[in-house]
């Protein structure tokens, strides 16, 4: 046990000693950068001066994005362009999951603390990768069938003491910092609707804010903060109407109906703030980035039309009380799962000769946005990814305008940017040196067949979408295919400044350090770290899985590390556009891996993984039979394993399905009987029959695929499922 650990442990007993009645310790005298000297700190000793003062103390990663402006940006240089390509790994850790890992791992004082999938945590040496402790919150495995993109999670938030998480099935849990016991947790919630939470929460004026997912499922949106100390609900805001008869929840939602038509609110509406947050503490303000509609058309969600406030918006929030002080609105009745949870970024920049303080994103649709952040103005939008759907953003209304082949109620239409967007929740960076904004960009599109007879289905994925004419147009046409790059964007000249070509569609999340440096990891399984003035690449490591996680940088013993949580992330809708990249080689091994100079700790490996498809069993089904399975299969099964049963690696590829899972298919699916790996019981939703269409529909599948192969397939069995 490192030295550290002992002082902190110390520290934290001393604390917990000094109950009422008890003698506190003495003061001790604040250091430069607002804290207080490591060793006489407790554990998870973070507060707002420390985080408003992170740069005096840049050894530390204490918030999601570091600091509360959310740039991703390590003061760090003891790496730098001239020596990273000694870099070595110094410790990995290995976090259980053959899942996607999402995390950002957030270090205080000598400790990581990272999360990984289905809401697990874990404390760790931030030195040597030692386990101090874990957490599991036992998230139900049925659960799973909500999480739209895989049971991940983004990480934890730190303070005073306390370490908050999220969980898959709505919770929210507070930790003891020291030990991993829980302190307190909440229902989030409504448990009769399919919501999840993936995103970390973020704490500000001890208040712990934290938002939800599912709005493909049905639900309706919403932020809330709790007491840090209590679990005390303080306030909620809710990103959509409710039922307009009913008294509305905040003033707000008065004026945001006014936006809406239909019945939207007896499906959800939507909206769900699932990831992107950021403070100004100087202003006052909480800056929240909401979610996309249910469904996805607005033809069928309010079809008289509307902006549907507030869709894919920004909010700027009191975080004392929730109130709405501004909102801007990326994508007004949006359309196409175009939402602004991207990361938002916070930011002091000349422009138009005078400093502005703004806020940046680059969400899913494809523009790149300058705000100014104290009252939502709109400085710019420029495109920074391929886009077809508008051909720009009015500067006079801040509005988008549509093109035609952006409307597919009559006739499909192939649109730039897919739902996957241009940008999604894999954080960017910024460099103050550079001046740069660096954003895991993606070039990908997508087929949007209409739904005619769309029918609202409980707890499936209610888009809207006509999935078999998807399907049938990616097979007609060729599944599109998806390019993705590290870009370099000037966010003043709103001009790509340079980028590298990616690979394959994922790529991780980006870390800049005032050593010339961006790291990010890629979905082939590489870390890299590259010239952040020229995109040179400099250090390169193989991991054997995929990084989607974004890194951080931190000090232990004096040596600066680099780490990030590894192991190919989120299943997720690719509508038409698969890839394979990541994990057609190894399976997937989620991991914490640590680097720094001259680290001379040996890679883990993976075991490998056989890609092909093993002989099928024979077809007994008919052709209708088959039909009738596809429809079924396309209605519950391909968010997880993909369209056409073809995965997109980090769940089974159902293709590959053994003799023995083939004789258990139907308990799988009913009964729940693997529901401790996730895979949820359909009882309440299929029938005996039904389920053997499934199951005819896949065997087809795996004999078209298995036909397909240009190397002799394996023996029987050759999948992991």
């Amino acid at each position: 046990m490192s030295a550290v650990r002992v002082l902190l442990l110390a520290s934290s007993v001393l604390l917990l000693a000094c109950g009422d009645g008890a003698t506190p310790p003495e003061p001790v005298e604040p250091l430069a950068g607002g804290g207080v000297p490591q060793e006489a700190r407790p554990m998870g000793a973070v507060d707002a001066a420390r985080i408003a003062g992170s740069d005096g103390e840049p050894g530390e990663w204490l918030a999601h994005g570091r600091s509360y402006s959310e740039q991703r940006f390590s003061p760090l240089t003891q790496i730098d362009r001239s020596n990273v390509a000694q870099l070595g790994l110094a410790w990995s850790f290995d976090l259980g999951s053959t899942r996607g890992v999402e995390a950002t791992p957030i270090v205080v004082d000598g400790i990581m603390y990272v999360s990984a999938s289905w809401s697990r945590v874990f404390a760790l040496d931030a030195a040597t990768g030692e386990l101090l402790w874990k957490h599991d919150p036992k998230v139900p495995g049925n659960w799973g069938r909500y999480a739209c993109c895989d049971v991940v999670n983004r990480g934890v938030a730190v303070w005073k003491g306390s370490v908050f998480v999220g969980t898959i099935d709505g919770r929210l849990v507070s930790l003891d910092a020291a030990t991993g016991d829980v302190n307190w947790e909440v229902l989030t919630i409504d448990r009769s609707r399919p919501y999840t939470i993936t995103g970390a929460p973020r704490v500000v004026k001890d208040k712990v804010i934290i938002g939800n997912g599912g709005a493909e499922l049905g639900v309706r949106g919403y932020v809330t903060a709790y007491d840090t100390a209590t679990g005390e609900q303080r306030w909620r805001f809710y990103t959509v109407p409710g039922d307009p008869s009913l008294p509305f929840e905040h003033p707000e939602l008065e004026q945001a109906a006014k936006t809406w038509s239909g019945e939207w609110w007896k499906i959800g509406g939507g909206g769900t703030a699932w990831d992107a947050m950021a403070h100004d503490p100087e202003l006052d303000l909480l800056y929240i980035g909401t979610g996309n509609g249910a469904p996805w058309t607005r033809y069928v969600r309010s079809p008289g039309g509307g902006d549907n406030l507030f869709l894919c918006s920004i909010l700027a929030l009191r975080p004392d009380t929730g109130e709405l002080v501004w909102h801007y609105q990326t994508t007004p009745g949006d359309n196409w799962d175009y939402t602004s949870v991207q990361h938002i970024m916070l930011a002091d920049l000349e422009i138009g000769g005078r400093t502005r303080k703004v806020l940046m994103q680059a969400p899913k649709n494809g523009f790149f946005y300058v705000l100014d952040r104290a009252t939502g103005e709109l400085l710019s939008a420029e495109p920074f990814a391929a886009v077809n759907w508008a051909s720009h953003v009015d500067m006079e209304t801040g509005r988008p305008v549509e093109t035609e082949v952006s409307d597919y109620q009559k006739e499909a239409r192939l649109i730039f940017p897919g739902p996957s967007g241009a940008h999604n929740w894999h954080p960017m960076a910024f460099h103050p040196g550079t001046g740069l904004v660096y954003v895991p960009a993606l070039d990908i599109q997508s087929w949007y067949p209409n739904l005619e007879d769309f029918e609202y289905h409980p707890g499936e994925f209610n888009l809207a979408l006509d999935i078999d004419q998807l399907v049938e147009l990616s097979e007609t046409n060729g599944p599109p295919t998806p390019t993705s790059r590290l870009l370099a964007w000037d966010p003043v000249a709103q001009k790509e400044a340079w980028s590298v070509d990616h690979d394959g569609l994922w790529n991780g999340g980006l870390l800049t350090t005032a050593g010339g440096l961006v790291f990010q990891g890629t979905g082939d399984g590489r870390f890299v770290a590259y010239d952040a003035h020229s995109g040179d690449s400099l250090f390169e490591a193989r991991s054997q899985t995929g990084i989607m996680a974004a890194p951080v940088s931190y000090t232990a013993n004096g040596e600066q590390h680099v780490a990030v949580a590894a192991g190919y992330g989120g299943g997720i809708l690719f509508l038409g556009s698969l890839d394979y990249t990541a994990v057609e080689t190894y399976r997937n091994e989620g991991r914490v891996l640590a680097f720094k100079l001259g680290g001379t700790a040996p890679m883990p490996t993976n075991e490998p993984r056989d890609p092909r498809i093993p002989p099928p069993p024979a077809l007994m089904a008919s052709a209708g039979e088959v039909a009738e399975g596809k429809v079924l299969y396309n209605r519950y099964c391909f968010g997880c394993h993909g369209i056409s049963a073809k995965s997109s690696g980090v769940l089974p590829d159902l293709r590959q399905l053994s003799p023995e899972r083939h004789a258990a298919f139907e308990d799988i699916v009913l009964t729940g009987i693997l529901s401790g790996v996730g895979m949820p019981g359909f009882a309440d939703d299929l029938t005996s029959e039904q389920a053997q269409r499934i199951r005819a529909y896949i065997v087809s599948a795996a004999h078209e695929g298995y036909d397909e192969q240009e190397a002799e397939a394996p023996t029987a069995g050759g999948g992991d499922v």
